[in-house]
């Protein structure tokens, strides 16, 4: 299935503003409210359910014989038509 990217922003920050970022996600997700991604004129508001799919990924990119890109990603994913995709198990 095609991506269609909805909102992208990409800045260097300190940890301590990314963990500020995070943490009004958190305060979000706790409260049940959508969250709302904005950057210059671009913005848009989504609103997970109870009970989305969370996904955490470590990776390493880059070419073979050259310098490597270390990440962390943080991923809430659900169905657009709103049916539950199941349950997350961590094993």
């Amino acid at each position: 299935m095609p991506e269609e990217v909805l909102f992208k922003s990409e800045q260097r920050m300190s940890r301590e503003q990314i963990a500020s970022y995070l943490q009004t996600v958190v305060d979000k997700l706790n409260a049940g409210d959508g969250v709302t991604l904005q950057a210059g004129g671009d913005s848009v508001t989504l609103d997970p359910p109870a009970q989305p799919t969370f996904e955490v990924k470590a990776e390493r990119e880059g070419p073979t014989d050259g310098p490597k890109e270390l990440s962390i990603e943080f991923e809430l994913e659900w169905p657009e038509d709103g049916e539950d995709g199941g349950e997350l198990e961590i094993g």
